[in-house]
């Protein structure tokens, strides 16, 4: 069940998190709609991201096997080289490089899906899903995921800290 409280100004929807962070609602519980940026307060709604983990992962990942394929080939057949090193940085530098930037987009690309839910919605495309607000031009809107025991205490909560309106709904057909 979602609550959806439409808020005239940022700070009104600022206190309205705090207040239901502090009844026990999650992070992750909350989604603020505005046609316009709205800025709040640093760690009010933060969710961890492992996103520079996934990149440096993957681009020294990625390197990693460039560098045992590239030793591979230069060492899997016995060629006479005149008394010329086998490998060499310069031929084979641009190839490290351009694989561990590829390495490292395409991790952080998977990330992004990963952290925006994306990859889930593709898997769970069947579901209904969450209804978006219309935002009136000026206005903020901040819905509330909430179990059908909490409704009350989130309406409460929203009109308190300055909603003009709290409208419930039900996930989409």
């Amino acid at each position: 069940m979602y609550l959806t409280g439409e808020f005239t100004e940022a700070r009104s929807v600022a206190a309205a998190i705090e207040e239901l962070r502090s009844k026990g609602f999650e992070a992750a519980a909350f989604d603020v709609f505005s046609n316009k940026p709205v800025e709040l307060p640093p760690g009010l709604l933060d969710r961890r991201s492992r996103m520079s983990l996934a990149t440096v992962g993957g681009g020294v990942l990625l390197c990693l096997l460039t560098t045992g394929f590239v030793y591979y080939t230069q060492h899997s057949l016995r060629i006479v080289t005149g008394g010329m090193p086998l490998f060499s940085f310069w031929a084979t530098g641009v190839v490290f490089y351009e694989l561990t930037m590829l390495g490292a987009i395409a991790a952080t690309f998977v990330m992004f899906l990963w952290e925006s839910g994306l990859l889930e919605r593709l898997q769970k495309a069947r579901q209904p899903a969450a209804p978006v607000p219309v935002v009136a031009a000026g206005a903020v809107c901040l819905r509330v995921q909430c179990e059908p025991g909490q409704v009350a205490t989130a309406g409460e909560c929203l009109y308190r800290t300055g909603a003009v309106s709290v409208k419930k709904a039900e996930k989409a057909p």
